[in-house]
């Protein structure tokens, strides 16, 4: 089962990060957040990627076309011009990089990559969130509930502290990090069948994906949801990806199950 990743966008709101180059590629702990998500699929088994790329989409494809020297020993004779690599580090990836367009919106990002699908089913998510969801679980739920699409609905933690104020201003309870409103969100991680692809309209730019294609599926009773009580964190401004970095540096990163010591989980 492919795995198609939306990598185009803007990331204005990272735009401290994002002037250069595009937010997947924005770092945690070393690595682009982009090979996180991918290390996430490829613990359980899911190796073969359809990445859409747009703002700066040539920076994605130089980072997979050398990623075998990057993580590599190399040495380089300048006298003979010859590269001689000692220890190659690398992923049992297929990555198909497919440039969908500058300012093209993810309905259509989406669509563009409907010829490398095919009739398959596939997974799909955005390139800027992490999780430590269960794939597995997630196709499990997925397939019994027989729809066209199942998308991993998450709690969110609000941005600010909370208090629980009394009339005389007494403080009777401080979270630094509770849940926003109680409401459940998109937090990507999807399940799609090919049908999907039928409630997005062709040779468009500009279709939303998050609007009509799953308004319309939510209509015609084809959207399911996942519900993940775990760990989800979105990268959508510097103080995502610093909170993400501290998470790495200090070893509590818990979307990194593969840094764990349990045997990887495959279909």
């Amino acid at each position: 089962m492919k795995v198609v990743i939306l990598a185009g966008g803007l990331g204005t709101r990272l735009s401290e990060e994002t002037k250069l180059i595009p937010k997947p590629m924005v770092e945690i702990g070393g690595k682009p957040i982009l090979w996180h998500i991918m290390k996430s699929y490829s613990y359980y088994g899911f190796n073969d990627f359809v990445i859409l790329t747009g703002y700066k989409s040539h920076i994605i494809k130089d980072y997979f076309v050398h990623y075998y020297q990057q993580y590599s020993d190399i040495t380089v004779d300048m006298s003979t011009n010859s590269v001689e690599i000692h220890k190659m580090e690398t992923e049992p990836w297929k990555v198909t990089m497919l440039y969908t367009g500058q300012d093209t919106m993810t309905g259509s990002r989406i669509k563009k990559a409907q010829k490398y699908i095919g009739k398959e089913r596939f997974m799909l998510t955005y390139g800027d969130g992490v999780s430590d969801i269960n794939i597995i679980e997630l196709i499990k739920n997925h397939e019994k509930s027989g729809k066209y699409l199942t998308l991993t609905a998450v709690k969110p933690e609000g941005k600010f502290g909370a208090l629980d104020i009394s009339a005389d201003g007494t403080i009777h309870n401080f979270a630094e990090k509770p849940h926003g409103d109680g409401n459940w969100i998109n937090g990507g991680f999807m399940v799609c069948e090919p049908e999907v692809f039928d409630f997005i309209e062709a040779d468009r730019n500009d279709v939303i994906f998050e609007r009509a294609p799953l308004e319309n599926l939510a209509k015609a009773g084809k959207l399911n949801s996942y519900k993940h009580d775990g760990f989800w964190y979105p990268m959508d401004t510097l103080k995502g990806k610093n909170d993400l970095t501290k998470m790495w540096q200090e070893g509590k990163a818990p979307w990194a199950k593969w840094l764990s010591n349990k045997e990887p989980l495959h279909v």
